[in-house]
């Protein structure tokens, strides 16, 4: 049996929304449309959606101030679609807790590839529950839970920043490059000049350092990242 994902989609450009609609339907996907801030952050938090679509510019909440309100309950994965070529939306969006972010104009078929980068992570965490637990310094990770904590203290984690951080516990001692990370991570190769991973690891180690001021996650400057062993 075929799972249908439902997808929110929240931006107030009713022609875009209608395409999406039937586009996304026509792939297998529940699709609910709200088209200003208020209305899609009370929705996102009323129901259970497996990703949500969340445009910048809304009238009455613009996208930050819904997605930062809604991290404060819920992680349902979000896309966020910005302006092309604005870097500051793209970097803002993922510092409040975006998955991923999209610039428009954009391909539906790229659009397409990034939900179901997403959609086939949250599967594999729904029918796959490994019982590993791992544990460096004062660091555990639970992988049947999807779950981290710092000190017995629970680590707060997005999926995307929690994905970063298993791939780099599972090759501690070992320098993952950041090509590697979006690719297992996000489903795509990084482009030129495309910051989501360093953002994404640069938020992981906030959460961490707000419970520890042991360094776990060392940068190596033109390659890529290593969890620290010891």
């Amino acid at each position: 049996m075929t799972i249908r994902h439902s997808i929110l989609l929240i931006d107030d450009d009713q022609a875009l929304c209608d395409l999406l609609h039937e586009y996304f339907s026509a792939e297998g996907f529940e699709v609910d449309m709200e088209h200003t801030g208020t209305e899609g952050l009370q929705r996102a938090l009323k129901q259970n959606f497996d990703l949500i679509l969340l445009d910048v510019m809304l009238p009455e909440m613009d996208g930050f101030e819904v997605l930062k309100s809604l991290r404060l309950q819920k992680m349902t994965p979000i896309i966020m679609l910005t302006a092309k070529g604005d870097d500051f939306d793209r970097i803002f969006g993922l510092e409040l807790g975006a998955d991923d972010y999209i610039p428009k104009p954009f391909n539906h078929r790229e659009l397409l590839a990034r939900v179901k980068a997403i959609t086939r992570r949250v599967d594999h965490y729904k029918h796959h529950s490994p019982q590993d637990t791992f544990t460096i310094h004062q660091l555990s990770l639970d992988i049947g839970a999807r779950s981290a904590s710092v000190s017995g203290e629970f680590l707060s984690l997005t999926g995307t920043e929690y994905e970063v951080l298993q791939l780099l516990v599972r090759s501690a001692g070992e320098v993952v490059d950041k090509q590697t990370i979006s690719r297992q991570v996000l489903g795509r190769p990084l482009v030129p000049y495309d910051r989501s991973i360093d953002m994404h690891v640069s938020n992981v180690r906030k959460k961490i350092a707000a419970l520890s001021d042991h360094t776990y996650i060392k940068t190596i400057r033109g390659s890529g990242y290593i969890f620290l062993k010891a």
